[in-house]
Protein backbone atom coordinates (compact mmCIF):
# COMPACT_ATOMS: atom_id res chain seq x y z
CA UNK A 1 0.00 0.00 0.00
CA UNK A 2 1.42 3.38 -1.01
CA UNK A 3 0.80 5.71 1.88
CA UNK A 4 -0.25 9.33 1.38
CA UNK A 5 1.67 12.13 3.05
CA UNK A 6 -1.45 13.68 4.54
CA UNK A 7 -4.64 12.28 6.03
CA UNK A 8 -7.97 13.62 7.18
CA UNK A 9 -9.06 13.52 10.78
CA UNK A 10 -10.51 15.45 13.69
CA UNK A 11 -8.19 17.41 15.96
CA UNK A 12 -9.10 18.58 19.45
CA UNK A 13 -7.61 22.08 19.74
CA UNK A 14 -8.39 22.71 23.42
CA UNK A 15 -10.91 22.00 26.17
CA UNK A 16 -14.43 23.19 25.47
CA UNK A 17 -17.47 22.56 23.32
CA UNK A 18 -17.83 20.84 19.93
CA UNK A 19 -16.25 23.90 18.27
CA UNK A 20 -12.91 22.64 19.62
CA UNK A 21 -13.16 19.64 17.25
CA UNK A 22 -11.59 20.74 13.96
CA UNK A 23 -11.80 18.74 10.72
CA UNK A 24 -8.39 18.78 9.02
CA UNK A 25 -7.49 17.17 5.67
CA UNK A 26 -3.80 18.04 5.89
CA UNK A 27 -2.68 16.12 8.97
CA UNK A 28 0.70 14.47 8.33
CA UNK A 29 0.40 10.67 8.25
CA UNK A 30 2.31 9.47 11.34
CA UNK A 31 5.47 7.43 10.81
CA UNK A 32 5.80 4.42 13.13
CA UNK A 33 8.75 4.68 15.50
CA UNK A 34 10.75 1.70 16.70
CA UNK A 35 8.34 -0.87 18.07
CA UNK A 36 5.30 0.86 16.60
CA UNK A 37 2.79 -0.04 13.90
CA UNK A 38 0.80 2.20 11.56
CA UNK A 39 -2.86 1.22 11.42
CA UNK A 40 -5.49 2.32 8.92
CA UNK A 41 -8.60 3.01 11.00
CA UNK A 42 -11.67 1.04 9.92
CA UNK A 43 -14.04 2.00 12.75
CA UNK A 44 -13.86 3.92 16.02
CA UNK A 45 -16.53 4.01 18.73
CA UNK A 46 -17.77 7.07 20.59
CA UNK A 47 -17.27 6.99 24.36
CA UNK A 48 -17.95 9.08 27.45
CA UNK A 49 -14.23 9.56 27.91
CA UNK A 50 -13.97 11.37 24.54
CA UNK A 51 -16.46 13.97 25.73
CA UNK A 52 -15.05 14.08 29.27
CA UNK A 53 -11.62 14.81 27.84
CA UNK A 54 -12.92 17.42 25.39
CA UNK A 55 -14.70 19.42 28.09
CA UNK A 56 -11.86 18.92 30.62
CA UNK A 57 -14.00 16.95 33.08
CA UNK A 58 -11.03 15.03 34.52
CA UNK A 59 -9.64 18.21 36.09
CA UNK A 60 -9.85 18.28 39.90
CA UNK A 61 -11.39 21.74 39.65
CA UNK A 62 -14.49 20.23 37.99
CA UNK A 63 -16.97 18.69 40.43
CA UNK A 64 -20.20 18.42 38.43
CA UNK A 65 -21.62 16.05 35.85
CA UNK A 66 -20.15 15.98 32.35
CA UNK A 67 -22.96 18.12 30.91
CA UNK A 68 -22.51 20.74 33.67
CA UNK A 69 -18.87 21.64 32.99
CA UNK A 70 -19.91 24.61 30.86
CA UNK A 71 -17.23 27.21 30.20
CA UNK A 72 -14.97 26.29 33.11
CA UNK A 73 -11.36 27.34 32.57
CA UNK A 74 -9.58 23.99 32.55
CA UNK A 75 -5.85 23.41 32.10
CA UNK A 76 -5.22 19.80 33.16
CA UNK A 77 -8.34 18.05 31.90
CA UNK A 78 -6.96 14.80 30.49
CA UNK A 79 -6.70 11.37 32.10
CA UNK A 80 -3.08 11.99 33.00
CA UNK A 81 -3.26 15.76 33.51
CA UNK A 82 -2.50 18.42 30.90
CA UNK A 83 -2.88 17.41 27.25
CA UNK A 84 -0.76 18.48 24.30
CA UNK A 85 -2.92 20.14 21.65
CA UNK A 86 -3.87 19.54 18.96
CA UNK A 87 -4.75 15.99 19.96
CA UNK A 88 -6.49 13.34 17.88
CA UNK A 89 -8.97 11.61 20.16
CA UNK A 90 -10.54 8.18 19.77
CA UNK A 91 -9.82 5.33 22.18
CA UNK A 92 -11.75 2.62 20.31
CA UNK A 93 -9.94 1.08 17.37
CA UNK A 94 -10.55 -1.53 14.73
CA UNK A 95 -7.99 -1.18 11.98
CA UNK A 96 -5.74 -2.76 9.39
CA UNK A 97 -1.97 -2.82 9.74
CA UNK A 98 -0.39 -0.95 6.82
CA UNK A 99 3.18 -0.34 7.99
CA UNK A 100 5.40 -1.95 10.62
CA UNK A 101 8.21 -0.07 12.35
CA UNK A 102 11.62 -1.46 13.27
CA UNK A 103 11.54 -3.99 16.07
CA UNK A 104 7.77 -4.53 15.89
CA UNK A 105 7.48 -8.31 15.98
CA UNK A 106 4.53 -10.68 15.58
CA UNK A 107 2.54 -8.06 13.62
CA UNK A 108 2.17 -8.24 9.85
CA UNK A 109 0.70 -5.91 7.27
CA UNK A 110 -2.87 -6.77 6.38
CA UNK A 111 -3.78 -7.94 9.88
CA UNK A 112 -7.05 -6.67 11.31
CA UNK A 113 -6.22 -5.46 14.81
CA UNK A 114 -7.59 -3.84 17.93
CA UNK A 115 -6.14 -2.64 21.23
CA UNK A 116 -7.10 -1.48 24.70
CA UNK A 117 -7.83 2.20 25.19
CA UNK A 118 -5.59 2.38 28.28
CA UNK A 119 -2.34 0.77 27.28
CA UNK A 120 -0.23 -0.65 30.14
CA UNK A 121 3.32 0.70 30.25
CA UNK A 122 4.47 -0.12 33.80
CA UNK A 123 7.43 1.71 35.33
CA UNK A 124 9.52 0.97 38.41
CA UNK A 125 7.73 3.75 40.29
CA UNK A 126 4.23 2.97 38.99
CA UNK A 127 3.38 -0.60 37.98
CA UNK A 128 -0.13 0.60 37.03
CA UNK A 129 1.07 3.33 34.64
CA UNK A 130 -0.65 3.43 31.27
CA UNK A 131 -1.11 5.80 28.34
CA UNK A 132 -4.63 6.30 27.01
CA UNK A 133 -5.19 6.14 23.27
CA UNK A 134 -6.80 9.43 22.28
CA UNK A 135 -5.55 11.19 25.40
CA UNK A 136 -1.83 10.80 26.11
CA UNK A 137 -1.25 9.67 22.52
CA UNK A 138 -3.11 10.34 19.26
CA UNK A 139 -6.02 7.99 18.68
CA UNK A 140 -8.44 6.67 16.10
CA UNK A 141 -10.43 9.74 14.98
CA UNK A 142 -8.37 9.95 11.78
CA UNK A 143 -7.53 7.81 8.75
CA UNK A 144 -4.39 6.39 10.39
CA UNK A 145 -2.88 6.09 13.85
CA UNK A 146 0.31 4.67 15.34
CA UNK A 147 0.11 2.08 18.11
CA UNK A 148 2.89 0.19 19.95
CA UNK A 149 3.03 -3.30 18.48
CA UNK A 150 3.03 -4.78 21.98
CA UNK A 151 -0.45 -3.31 22.56
CA UNK A 152 -2.07 -4.74 19.42
CA UNK A 153 -4.16 -7.91 19.12
CA UNK A 154 -4.92 -9.80 15.91
CA UNK A 155 -8.68 -10.17 15.35
CA UNK A 156 -8.50 -11.08 11.66
CA UNK A 157 -10.39 -14.32 12.21
CA UNK A 158 -13.26 -12.87 14.24
CA UNK A 159 -16.75 -13.26 12.75
CA UNK A 160 -17.59 -9.78 14.07
CA UNK A 161 -17.66 -6.84 11.66
CA UNK A 162 -15.21 -3.94 11.69
CA UNK A 163 -17.94 -1.73 13.15
CA UNK A 164 -18.70 -4.20 15.94
CA UNK A 165 -15.05 -4.59 16.90
CA UNK A 166 -14.57 -0.83 16.71
CA UNK A 167 -17.34 -0.46 19.30
CA UNK A 168 -15.81 -2.81 21.87
CA UNK A 169 -12.38 -1.92 23.34
CA UNK A 170 -13.45 0.81 25.76
CA UNK A 171 -16.93 -0.44 26.68
CA UNK A 172 -16.24 -4.17 26.86
CA UNK A 173 -12.70 -3.74 28.20
CA UNK A 174 -13.98 -1.53 31.01
CA UNK A 175 -16.92 -3.84 31.74
CA UNK A 176 -14.81 -6.99 31.85
CA UNK A 177 -12.27 -5.29 34.10
CA UNK A 178 -15.04 -4.26 36.51
CA UNK A 179 -16.31 -7.83 36.69
CA UNK A 180 -12.85 -9.34 37.09
CA UNK A 181 -11.87 -6.90 39.84
CA UNK A 182 -15.13 -7.59 41.70
CA UNK A 183 -14.70 -11.34 41.23
CA UNK A 184 -18.15 -11.86 39.69
CA UNK A 185 -19.13 -15.53 39.51
CA UNK A 186 -22.20 -17.62 38.86
CA UNK A 187 -23.49 -17.37 42.44
CA UNK A 188 -23.54 -13.56 42.44
CA UNK A 189 -26.52 -11.26 42.16
CA UNK A 190 -25.16 -8.16 40.41
CA UNK A 191 -26.69 -4.68 40.22
CA UNK A 192 -25.48 -2.71 37.17
CA UNK A 193 -26.14 1.02 36.86
CA UNK A 194 -26.18 2.89 33.55
CA UNK A 195 -27.08 -0.43 31.98
CA UNK A 196 -28.32 0.87 28.62
CA UNK A 197 -25.01 2.57 27.75
CA UNK A 198 -22.01 0.97 26.09
CA UNK A 199 -20.22 -0.12 29.29
CA UNK A 200 -23.45 -1.02 31.06
CA UNK A 201 -24.78 -3.23 28.28
CA UNK A 202 -21.40 -4.91 27.99
CA UNK A 203 -21.36 -5.54 31.75
CA UNK A 204 -24.86 -7.04 31.61
CA UNK A 205 -23.86 -9.37 28.76
CA UNK A 206 -20.55 -10.42 30.34
CA UNK A 207 -22.00 -10.90 33.85
CA UNK A 208 -24.80 -13.07 32.50
CA UNK A 209 -22.23 -15.04 30.52
CA UNK A 210 -20.51 -15.77 33.84
CA UNK A 211 -23.78 -17.15 35.17
CA UNK A 212 -24.60 -14.23 37.48
CA UNK A 213 -28.15 -13.05 38.18
CA UNK A 214 -28.30 -9.49 36.81
CA UNK A 215 -30.49 -6.56 37.86
CA UNK A 216 -30.03 -3.52 35.65
CA UNK A 217 -30.82 0.16 36.17
CA UNK A 218 -32.23 1.67 32.97
CA UNK A 219 -34.87 3.97 31.56
CA UNK A 220 -38.06 2.20 30.51
CA UNK A 221 -37.48 3.25 26.89
CA UNK A 222 -34.31 1.14 26.75
CA UNK A 223 -35.35 -1.67 29.06
CA UNK A 224 -35.96 -4.15 26.24
CA UNK A 225 -32.38 -3.75 24.97
CA UNK A 226 -31.09 -4.33 28.50
CA UNK A 227 -33.19 -7.46 28.90
CA UNK A 228 -32.00 -8.77 25.54
CA UNK A 229 -28.41 -8.34 26.77
CA UNK A 230 -29.18 -10.69 29.65
CA UNK A 231 -30.70 -8.72 32.54
CA UNK A 232 -33.21 -10.77 34.49
CA UNK A 233 -34.62 -7.71 36.25
CA UNK A 234 -34.77 -4.01 35.31
CA UNK A 235 -35.43 -1.12 37.69
CA UNK A 236 -35.85 2.53 36.74
CA UNK A 237 -33.31 5.26 37.42
CA UNK A 238 -35.73 6.93 39.83
CA UNK A 239 -36.21 3.75 41.88
CA UNK A 240 -34.10 3.22 45.00
CA UNK A 241 -32.47 -0.23 44.79
CA UNK A 242 -33.70 -2.70 47.41
CA UNK A 243 -31.49 -2.91 50.49
CA UNK A 244 -29.08 -5.80 51.05
CA UNK A 245 -30.17 -7.60 47.89
CA UNK A 246 -26.91 -7.75 45.90
CA UNK A 247 -23.51 -9.32 46.37
CA UNK A 248 -21.92 -7.02 43.73
CA UNK A 249 -22.66 -3.54 42.39
CA UNK A 250 -21.10 -2.33 39.14
CA UNK A 251 -21.42 1.46 38.90
CA UNK A 252 -20.52 3.74 35.99
CA UNK A 253 -22.81 6.64 36.93
CA UNK A 254 -21.87 8.12 40.33
CA UNK A 255 -23.82 11.24 41.29
CA UNK A 256 -26.46 11.66 43.99
CA UNK A 257 -27.63 8.03 43.89
CA UNK A 258 -24.19 6.60 44.73
CA UNK A 259 -24.67 6.34 48.51
CA UNK A 260 -27.72 4.10 48.11
CA UNK A 261 -25.58 1.54 46.30
CA UNK A 262 -23.83 0.69 49.57
CA UNK A 263 -27.22 0.10 51.18
CA UNK A 264 -28.11 -2.23 48.31
CA UNK A 265 -25.15 -4.51 49.05
CA UNK A 266 -25.31 -7.50 51.33
CA UNK A 267 -22.74 -7.74 54.16
CA UNK A 268 -19.38 -8.58 52.61
CA UNK A 269 -20.47 -7.21 49.25
CA UNK A 270 -18.26 -5.64 46.58
CA UNK A 271 -18.69 -2.43 44.59
CA UNK A 272 -16.67 -1.76 41.44
CA UNK A 273 -16.72 1.74 39.95
CA UNK A 274 -15.38 3.15 36.71
CA UNK A 275 -17.23 6.28 35.77
CA UNK A 276 -19.19 9.17 37.24
CA UNK A 277 -21.09 10.82 34.41
CA UNK A 278 -23.75 12.02 36.87
CA UNK A 279 -21.10 13.63 39.06
CA UNK A 280 -17.74 12.66 40.59
CA UNK A 281 -18.28 14.11 44.07
CA UNK A 282 -20.66 11.85 45.97
CA UNK A 283 -22.20 11.55 49.44
CA UNK A 284 -22.05 8.23 51.25
CA UNK A 285 -22.18 6.91 54.81
CA UNK A 286 -18.81 5.37 55.65
CA UNK A 287 -20.38 3.51 58.55
CA UNK A 288 -22.28 1.44 56.00
CA UNK A 289 -18.99 0.58 54.30
CA UNK A 290 -17.15 -0.62 57.38
CA UNK A 291 -20.01 -2.02 59.45
CA UNK A 292 -21.06 -4.22 56.50
CA UNK A 293 -17.45 -5.09 55.62
CA UNK A 294 -17.84 -3.86 52.05
CA UNK A 295 -15.04 -3.71 49.49
CA UNK A 296 -14.78 -0.91 46.93
CA UNK A 297 -12.75 -1.30 43.73
CA UNK A 298 -11.72 1.70 41.64
CA UNK A 299 -11.17 0.36 38.13
CA UNK A 300 -9.21 2.14 35.42
CA UNK A 301 -5.95 0.25 34.86
CA UNK A 302 -6.63 -2.89 32.81
CA UNK A 303 -4.05 -5.66 33.13
CA UNK A 304 -3.05 -7.08 29.73
CA UNK A 305 -4.52 -10.45 30.66
CA UNK A 306 -7.98 -8.90 31.08
CA UNK A 307 -7.99 -7.38 27.59
CA UNK A 308 -6.54 -10.63 26.24
CA UNK A 309 -9.60 -12.43 27.67
CA UNK A 310 -11.84 -9.98 25.81
CA UNK A 311 -9.93 -10.55 22.57
CA UNK A 312 -10.44 -14.31 22.96
CA UNK A 313 -14.20 -13.69 23.19
CA UNK A 314 -14.08 -11.35 20.17
CA UNK A 315 -12.22 -13.92 18.08
CA UNK A 316 -14.84 -16.56 18.90
CA UNK A 317 -17.74 -14.16 18.34
CA UNK A 318 -18.88 -15.04 21.87
CA UNK A 319 -19.87 -11.42 22.64
CA UNK A 320 -21.46 -8.84 20.37
CA UNK A 321 -22.12 -5.15 21.01
CA UNK A 322 -25.35 -3.34 20.25
CA UNK A 323 -24.44 -0.67 17.67
CA UNK A 324 -27.37 1.69 17.27
CA UNK A 325 -25.90 3.99 14.62
CA UNK A 326 -22.81 4.80 12.55
CA UNK A 327 -21.62 8.21 11.31
CA UNK A 328 -18.97 9.49 8.91
CA UNK A 329 -16.05 10.80 11.01
CA UNK A 330 -16.73 14.31 9.74
CA UNK A 331 -20.08 14.20 11.63
CA UNK A 332 -18.39 13.72 15.00
CA UNK A 333 -20.23 16.68 16.56
CA UNK A 334 -23.58 15.12 15.62
CA UNK A 335 -22.46 11.73 16.93
CA UNK A 336 -21.37 13.20 20.27
CA UNK A 337 -24.60 15.20 20.53
CA UNK A 338 -26.64 12.04 19.98
CA UNK A 339 -24.44 10.23 22.49
CA UNK A 340 -24.91 12.80 25.26
CA UNK A 341 -28.67 12.95 24.61
CA UNK A 342 -28.83 9.23 25.51
CA UNK A 343 -31.41 8.70 22.79
CA UNK A 344 -29.82 5.45 21.61
CA UNK A 345 -28.91 2.34 23.63
CA UNK A 346 -25.48 0.75 23.26
CA UNK A 347 -22.82 2.19 21.00
CA UNK A 348 -22.38 4.81 18.28
CA UNK A 349 -19.48 4.34 15.85
CA UNK A 350 -17.52 6.71 13.61
CA UNK A 351 -16.23 5.64 10.18
CA UNK A 352 -13.13 7.46 8.85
Amino acid sequence: MTLPRAMHGVQLTGHGGPEKLIWNEEIPVPVPATGEVLVRVLAAGVNNTDINTRVGWYAKTVSGATHDVGDADVESGGWGGALRFPRIQGGDLCGEVVSVGEGASAINTGMRVTCAINQPMPTADNPLYFEALGSERDGAFAEFCCVPAAQLYDVSDSPLSDVEIGAMPCAFGTALNLLVRAGVQGNDHVLITGASGGVGLAAVQLARQRGADVTAVSSEAKADAVREAGAGHVISREEVPPEERFSVVVDVVGGSAFGALFDALRPGGRLATSGAIAGPVVKADLRTVYLKDLTVFGCTYQPPEVFARLVALIRKGAVRPLVSRTYPLREIAKAQSDFTSKRYPGKLVLLP
